[in-house]
């Protein structure tokens, strides 16, 4: 399997999924709600555990709009962390000084949901009537970021890919060299039994020439221990004559 077959499976699983998840990477109107009122938003859901979407937020802003968010301050009436940007200047947004929010949750496991929203102060916040321009101006940041982190998530689903497909490979060498090895030490097993075969006919062929050779060497033990004693007897009597 070639690494460019892989990816191109990658990429095709990405395809797939996708009307699956039309919503994500789409940026939509919304409302969230800040100091208990509710507060014009854009939101966009993206792929990722919110805790690493939330930290490639705060970078992606601070490397592309020199926006530093911090975290403080409570959304309504839950205990969810807001991020920061007060009094910060955003010529993307406005030639003022702006406050921006942001918050990240997640829907899913594997999904966060970002919402963005913004104004010159406590008091003053954007929407699409009022604040048409900067409204539309976080809008486009907002988008902006939602195609980095598309970018993004499909750069480490195919070095993902890339890592199993090693992994896929290191194992296939594994396997084949472990074949090779089997297969050798098959054949140096059979080689020894053929061997083990042959010794063992000659053993045999050998144990029945050693027995008949036992046998005739027993019977000639017995007629040399016969003819001693005779031997013997003759002596002892030739002795009482003399």
């Amino acid at each position: 399997m070639s690494k460019i077959y892989v990816l191109l499976l990658a990429l095709a699983a990405l395809l797939t999924a996708a009307p699956v998840s039309a919503q994500l990477y789409d940026v939509r109107p919304s409302e969230i709600n800040y100091n208990k009122k509710p507060r014009a938003a854009l939101k966009v859901q993206v792929d990722g555990k919110a805790t690493d979407v939330r930290d490639f937020f705060q970078e992606w802003m601070k490397t592309s709009y020199n926006v530093k968010f911090k975290t403080g301050g409570v959304l309504g009436m839950g205990k969810s962390d807001v991020l920061l940007a007060r009094q910060t200047p955003a010529s993307t947004v406005s030639g003022k000084l702006v406050d921006l929010y942001a918050t990240v949750i997640a829907p899913t496991d594997s999904t966060a949901e970002v919402a963005v929203f913004g104004g010159f102060d406590d008091n003053t916040f954007f929407d699409p009537s009022s604040t048409k321009a900067e409204y539309d101006a976080v809008r486009a940041m907002t988008q902006n970021f939602a195609s980095a982190a598309r970018l993004k998530a499909y750069r480490e689903m195919i070095a993902e890919a890339e890592k199993k497909l090693k992994a896929t490979e290191k194992e296939k060498e594994r396997l084949e060299k472990e074949q090779v090895f089997l297969k050798t030490n098959t054949e140096a097993n059979l080689a020894r039994i053929e061997e083990l075969k042959k010794k063992n006919a000659e053993n045999l062929v050998q144990s029945r020439a050693d027995s008949a050779s036992q046998l005739k060497n027993g019977k000639l033990l017995d007629e040399s221990r016969l003819r001693l004693q005779r031997r013997r007897d003759r002596l002892s009597a030739l002795d009482r004559k003399n």
